[in-house]
């Protein structure tokens, strides 16, 4: 005697692969159950997220070299901010969005700064939060990764080297730059150069003459590691302007939309020799300053401009 059963085609199983996800940064093509992008690296959650929203999230890039506080400051960023109700509340979606802020603060706690970031792409943090303020009507959704300097040099020196960097550069809605204040004390034009590159960069990417009446990106300039430089949180134009002249001139016949901010986490640092010789640069102890001002001014102008 024969029993029947059900037993579930094959080609129904295959039938959700047909279908082809977009990746929200470059818009290529992926599987359903798809961790990451297989043409990008960027994750897939943001592709999900996205379609569930009855508007798009918008990008903001938050560039710097190696050694400028780039990872510590969007960490510190995000875990302060999450923590006021007033005037920015910020809400995470998705459980990815507080691996950065878990890294930084995990760090701080044990007296290290965190680990430079990997320069493979599916290494990244990426944070994809809601933003609620009383000057908008609308909450905000912003997607920020943590990109590594170095792989945003590798990509502006050698193009399409990494494609999640331009693509996501090519959308985002506004820009914050970190620069080290204390290598520009000591006369090390590297950071000024670096800053420029990004600018110029910037520009070629944002160089669409085919479209008219874009909104204007704005540009955050943010000279961290202050705490360490009190002329540049007494007068961060003029420090700018001093040690950074071509970064300056570019922003004052480039950029329409741009202000200079000075910041710093540590409120003291020293060196801890390390094991085989080397030295470590460690924080005595932890005092935000000047960290949430640039990222105000950015989302109040990054609602202006996404207003199209």
């Amino acid at each position: 005697m024969s029993r029947g059963c059900d037993l579930p085609l094959d080609s129904y199983r295959l039938a959700h692969y047909s279908v082809q996800v977009p990746c929200y940064v470059c818009d290529g093509g992926n599987t359903y159950d798809a961790e990451i992008c297989r043409h990008c690296h960027a994750p897939m959650a943001l592709a999900h997220q996205s379609a569930a929203q009855k508007t798009h999230p918008a990008m903001v890039a938050v560039l710097g070299t190696t050694g400028a506080g780039k990872t510590v400051y969007l960490g510190m960023l995000m875990d302060m901010v999450s923590r006021r109700p007033e005037p920015l509340q910020v809400l995470a979606r998705g459980a990815f969005s507080i691996s950065l802020q878990q890294l930084t603060t995990s760090a701080l706690a044990r007296g290290y700064f965190p680990e430079k970031t990997p320069n493979e792409p599916d290494r990244w943090n990426w944070v994809h939060c809601q933003i609620r303020s009383k000057r908008h009507r609308r909450p905000v959704d912003l997607i920020v990764p943590d990109m590594a300097g170095e792989a945003v040099l590798q990509e502006i020196e050698h193009p399409r080297t990494y494609p999640v960097i331009r693509s996501f550069l090519r959308k985002c809605a506004g820009v914050i730059v970190l620069i080290d204040a204390i290598r520009l004390q000591r006369g090390e034009h590297d950071q000024d150069h670096f800053s420029l590159k990004i600018l110029m960069f910037l520009d070629e990417l944002f160089d669409q003459p085919k479209k008219k009446k874009q909104p204007q990106r704005p540009v955050a300039l943010v000279l961290t590691k202050a705490d360490q430089c009190e002329r540049c949180f007494d007068d961060p134009v003029a420090f700018a302007k001093t040690h950074a002249a071509g970064m300056w001139q570019h922003c004052r016949e480039r950029v329409t939309k741009y202000r200079v901010f000075a910041a710093g986490v540590a409120g003291a640092c020293a060196y801890r020799r390390e094991l085989g010789g080397g030295r470590r640069r460690i924080p005595l102890r932890v005092e935000p300053r000047g960290i949430v001002e640039p990222f105000e001014w950015l989302i109040e102008n990054l609602a202006i401009s996404t207003k199209t």
